[in-house]
Order: C-alpha cells, then sequence, then structure tokens
C-alpha cells in the first residue's frame, strides 16, 4: 500500500513539475519571439542608410518580411503537428537570430532581401509553433493560461526595441548589439528547450489547410483584431500630428499608450478570463476597442486621444488570447492546422491593414479610416456570443 502511494505521489509531483517547466518555456519563447521581432525596429534606419533606399525602395523591401511570414505559416503548423513544436521553434529561432545578424550587417539590397525573407520565415514560424505550444500546455493545465503567454510577448518586444535603441544610444555598433540581443535569444532558447512538446500532434497533417466553419471565423476576428493593432502602431502619430495638431516630438505618445495598457490588460488576463468567462472577456473588448476609437475619430482633443488609444489596447489586450484558446477547442480541424491558418490570416491584417487604411484615409479622412475599423470591431461584439458558444 505504501508503495503504491509513493509511486502515485512521485507521478503526480513529475506530472507537475513537467507542467509548470512547460508553461514556463512557453512563456520564454513569447518573450523570444517579441524580443527578436522588436530588435529589428531601431536597425530599419541602418539598413535604409547601408543598402542607400529611400521610402519607396525600403516599403517594397519590407514587403519581403510579411510575405516570408506568410509563406512559412501554414508549413509551420504542419511541422509542429507532424514532429512536434521543439524542433519547429528551435531550428525558426536560430534562423532568426542568423537573419537578424545579418539584417544589422546587410550593406546591399540583394543581402537585404534575404535576410528579411528569411527573418520573416523565421518568425512567422515560431508565432505558429509559440501558440499550438500554448494551446497544448493550457490544455493539460486545465485553466485559463493563454493571456500571460501573450504578455511576455508584448514585454519581449517592449524590451527588444527600448534594449537595441538603448545600445545604439549608448554608441554600440548595431553589430555588437544585435550580436548581444540573438544572446540572450539563444540563451532563452536553451532554458526552455528541454521543456518544449517535442511530440507529434497530428500524423499525416496536410501542409495547406483552407479554414472552415468556426475556424474561418475565428480567424476572420484574429483579422480584425491584428488589423486594429496595426492601424494604431503604423497610424497614431500621423492622426496626432496631422489632424489634433499635436508636435513630432510626442507623436509616439499614441501608441505608448496603447501598448502600456495591452501589456497590463495581457499580464492581468488570465485571472480576468476566469473571472468573467472568454465570451464575456470578447463581447467587452471589443466594445472597449471600438469606444476607444470612436473617440479617437470624433473628439477633437489630442490628449482625448491618447485615452481613446489606451481604451483600444486595454480592449484588444485579453481578444487574440481568448481566439486562440478557442480555436483549440474546436473539433473540426486539427490543432495544428486551425492554429496556422488563424495565424496567416490574422498576421495577414498587420500587412494589409495600413494599406486599407490610407487607401480610405485617400479618399476619405483618417478618421473616416478609424471608424471603419470601429465598425468592424463592433461587428465581433455582436457575433461573438454565437461563435464562442458553438465552438
Amino acid at each position: 500500500m505504501y508503495s503504491e502511494h509513493s509511486v502515485r505521489f512521485k507521478a503526480a509531483l513529475s506530472k507537475n513539475f513537467l507542467s509548470r517547466g512547460r508553461q514556463s518555456a512557453t512563456r520564454s519563447i513569447f518573450f523570444v519571439a517579441g524580443y527578436g521581432r522588436a530588435a529589428w525596429a531601431p536597425l530599419v534606419p541602418l539598413v535604409k542608410l547601408r543598402a542607400g533606399l529611400d521610402d519607396g525602395q525600403l516599403g517594397l523591401l519590407l514587403l519581403c518580411l510579411g510575405a516570408g511570414s506568410m509563406v512559412a505559416m501554414p508549413f509551420a503548423g504542419a511541422l509542429a503537428a507532424r514532429i512536434g513544436c521543439r524542433v519547429v521553434i528551435a531550428v525558426s529561432t536560430v534562423l532568426l537570430c542568423v537573419a537578424l545578424f545579418a539584417l544589422a550587417c546587410a550593406g546591399t539590397v540583394p543581402m537585404v532581401i534575404c535576410a528579411l525573407t528569411v527573418f520573416g520565415m523565421a518568425g512567422g514560424a515560431i508565432d505558429v509553433a509559440m501558440n499550438i505550444q500554448a494551446i497544448e500546455v493550457e490544455r493539460d493545465c486545465g485553466r485559463s493560461i493563454m493571456s500571460g503567454f501573450h504578455a511576455f510577448y508584448s514585454v519581449g518586444g517592449i524590451a527588444g526595441a527600448a534594449g537595441a535603441s538603448l545600445l545604439l544610444t549608448a554608441g554600440i555598433s548595431p553589430g555588437t548589439s544585435t550580436a548581444l540581443a540573438t544572446l540572450l535569444i539563444a540563451m532563452s532558447l536553451l532554458y526552455a528547450y528541454p521543456f518544449l512538446i517535442k511530440e507529434p500532434q497530428a500524423k499525416g497533417a496536410t501542409l495547406f489547410a483552407v479554414p472552415r466553419g468556426v475556424v474561418l471565423v475565428l480567424s476572420a476576428f484574429t483579422f480584425i483584431v491584428f488589423l486594429t493593432e496595426s492601424a494604431v502602431l503604423d497610424w497614431s502619430g500621423v492622426f496626432l500630428t496631422s489632424v489634433r495638431g499635436m508636435t513630432h516630438v510626442y507623436a509616439g505618445y499614441g501608441y505608448a499608450s496603447f501598448a502600456a495598457t495591452m501589456t497590463i490588460g495581457r499580464l492581468m488576463g488570465d485571472k480576468v478570463v476566469r473571472r468573467f468567462g472568454r465570451i464575456r472577456i470578447v463581447v467587452v473588448g471589443s466594445l472597449f476597442a471600438a469606444s476607444g476609437f470612436a473617440i479617437v475619430a470624433v473628439v477633437p482633443s489630442w490628449k482625448l486621444a491618447l485615452l481613446g488609444y489606451a481604451l483600444v489596447g486595454a480592449g484588444c489586450s485579453n481578444i487574440a488570447p481568448v481566439l486562440f484558446s478557442s480555436v483549440g477547442r474546436q473539433k473540426l480541424m486539427s490543432t495544428g492546422a486551425a492554429v496556422a491558418a488563424m495565424t496567416t490570416i490574422g498576421y495577414g491584417g498587420i500587412f494589409v491593414g495600413p494599406a486599407l487604411i490610407g487607401a480610405i484615409a485617400r479618399y476619405s479622412t483618417l478618421a473616416s479610416a478609424f471608424l471603419a475599423v470601429t465598425a468592424l470591431l463592433l461587428c465581433i461584439a455582436v457575433t461573438a456570443r454565437i461563435v464562442l458558444r458553438s465552438e
């Protein structure tokens, strides 16, 4: 009897250790993904200068980053399903480090094209595989922990952008600062590696899977949320300076307000989701975000516009984590295929969104473009209850 209890206790202890290790490893990889992408931002002006690019040429080359991500995502989902998340995340992280260092040293257009494409592919593959890992870890845990994972992505983004900027400001060369960034990424990967899921999730998974049913609707929701985030990132500064009369020195405050409330919201998100439920989080969150954009577009005050962007960040903070949890609960498609499809469509909002907003602004006003985003967010609020109940 004692021996049987001892075996059960050791088994429970081992399972608890594995669960905690996988949670910690998943947070580490989310941090790596956010940190790696953000560490590229301060290098953009340097790449432009070294390669002798004008704004138009740089914009075209940046499409390589988005194209690489979009191409890699479906393959990453299938590979994670066939060979496990560990290999996909490890290989992609190594490629991310190589591409990031290449971008810091790039001096010719062909080198920039190759490095950006590999950088986009590696980042896209990590995003898919880490969300599959997160879904499986949350499923094994039996409670909502997805928002906490995504919070580490936000924290990594802040650390990556701030860290690289501080090093460059201090006179550290781009190559050295990027080497330090890749060292931190490599150390995080080594820490996480033993606890990354190595087991295949679905043998025989197809490379490309067209989303259908509830997965298609969740993918559309993700597209809207990511489009909203890109609208703030790419257009908040322009709106505040050209429409609300803010000086260019303070133009970044709009995105800063958004990023701060989003990060705080995600750090608190798991408790909030467990307290109020996934459906309420999506409905109320989309209403908060919609009201924030409405304030930005309608109220002629830059101070209230900052409040509006803060509301958008708070509202959007936990919608995407809930959507990824929901796609892991549905049974219509395999987790790998569903996450790959949803991530690919969602990131389409990041890459297509700024251009759509620019097109609307060209034929109308930037405020009208923001009101169009408001309408899309209201569509989520109206339909989320039906969609999430039917998953």
